[in-house]
């Protein structure tokens, strides 16, 4: 059934088939919403076995975005913020990170995982990815035409992040295969149901698409507990080791949120940095002078290109807060209990704070875009990490392949939470 916004009868963001319609088509959209006094959702996305609860407000335009996010105490995290219906418990046990709470909590586990990334696990971090940037060119080059996605941009954040937590190499595939899963629910590829964005959801897909999203969240956080029990026994120099011996106020990480956070690190940082990197690719293949102006300078050029990437692309859509109690914001009156989602692409597009917003400017600045989350407590904790990647992987693109370039419109991910890219062929 088409959800409207009662303004205007259109087809909403909580249509399942408006996730299916061209990018221009969305953002159109969006354009639309921010010029709404109060747009607000009165049904959810339909999924069968889930409490849907009552509607959500848009929260569309970038001032509303920021002051939500500043706001924590009175927009929270909790129950959840990575799922528009309260999630249910048996998918709460692995997903069920910081992400998902407020302060104190959140806080200390904040601190708690940030004293783990010790200045040796930098270093050799940093070494670790220059070395896989090396290695993913030299594939690239003995290959010659790849999917930029599989061959090259899922592989430096995953080889990362399994170096950092030190994965076993044959247990890889598994972890990128299982993440895909998380973020592909509802994506025929990845869900191996049907394509939900023509046919609808359907109870026994909506079923089979959580069984697996629940079975893969179940085997991370087992492989994550496994070592974290290992590491007690025999530390290693890996960010395991780091996190179980790193304490705030005598207080250390169970193995259970150790498993949580390493769902949290390998989706969050594995799927937003390698979309971020093929959006980033179609963008300079789309915007040549804007590559040709990178490659006169890149290094005084490439961190306002990562910002514009982001702000572009911004990986992740969206996310929900719950208000905590009755709340003025620009002079509208929300209720203790309403649930709002942050649209961060229509905030890193508005009209009020980006001139030409649909316009592709690596030295755009000032950038003030939320592509890694609004100002406050809930700002990307990888965001460093991912502008490091990003870097790391165009310099070594550009120095070696620098007429690489996209040859063929992504395909995208069908989602209404990633704006994800599953394939983009490439030359040079």
């Amino acid at each position: 059934m088409t959800t409207t916004v009662p303004e205007t009868g259109k087809p909403s963001v909580s249509d399942l088939a408006f996730w299916a319609l061209p990018p221009e088509r969305r953002m159109a959209e969006f354009t639309e919403l921010r010029q709404l006094e109060h747009p607000r959702f009165f049904q959810e996305l339909k999924l069968p076995f889930v409490k849907q609860g009552p509607g959500f407000y848009a929260l569309a335009r970038h001032a509303d975005v920021v002051e939500a996010s500043r706001t924590p105490q009175v927009f929270s995290s909790e129950p959840c913020s990575n799922s528009i219906a309260d999630m249910p418990g048996y998918l709460a046990r692995y997903f069920g990170s910081m992400i998902n709470m407020d302060d104190p909590r959140h806080a200390k586990i904040r601190k708690i995982v940030s004293r783990a990334f010790t200045p040796r696990l930098l270093e050799k971090m940093e070494a670790d990815l220059q070395s896989a940037a090396t290695r993913i060119v030299d594939d690239l080059i003995a290959k010659g035409s790849v999917d930029f996605v599989s061959d090259v941009a899922a592989r430096l954040p995953l080889q990362v992040i399994c170096d950092m937590m030190g994965i076993p190499e044959p247990v890889r595939p598994m972890v990128y295969d299982r993440t895909n899963t998380i973020l592909g629910l509802g994506d025929p590829e990845f869900s191996g149901g049907r394509d939900y964005s023509r046919d609808g959801i359907t109870r026994l897909g909506a079923l089979y698409g959580l069984l697996k999203v629940m079975v893969a969240g179940y085997e991370l956080n087992h492989l994550a507990m496994k070592l974290a029990r290992k590491r007690r026994k025999n530390p290693g120099d890996d960010l395991v080791s780091a996190l179980i011996s790193a304490e705030v106020d005598g207080e250390r990480l169970t193995d259970q949120e150790i498993g949580s956070f390493f769902i949290l690190l390998v989706v969050a940082g594995n799927e937003t940095t390698r979309n971020a990197m093929s959006h980033g690719l179609k963008l300079f293949t789309d915007n040549p002078e804007q590559r040709a102006l990178l490659l006169e300078d890149f290094d005084a050029r490439m961190p306002g290109a990562v910002e514009e990437i982001v702000r572009m692309s911004t990986p992740v859509i969206q996310f929900r807060r719950t208000l905590t109690r009755d709340h003025v914001m620009n002079g509208h009156q929300y209720r203790q209990g309403d649930k709002v989602l942050l649209f961060y692409n229509s905030a890193n597009r508005d009209e009020t704070v980006f001139e030409n917003p649909d316009v592709f400017d690596i030295t755009r600045s000032p950038n003030p875009h939320v592509g890694f989350g609004g100002p406050g407590p809930h700002f990307c904790l990888g965001a460093n990490l991912a502008r490091r990647e990003i870097t790391v992987m165009f310099r070594e693109l550009f120095t070696r392949v620098p007429d690489i370039r996209a040859t063929g419109e992504p395909d995208r991910l069908f989602s209404s939470f990633i704006n994800g890219i599953k394939h983009l062929p490439c030359t040079f």
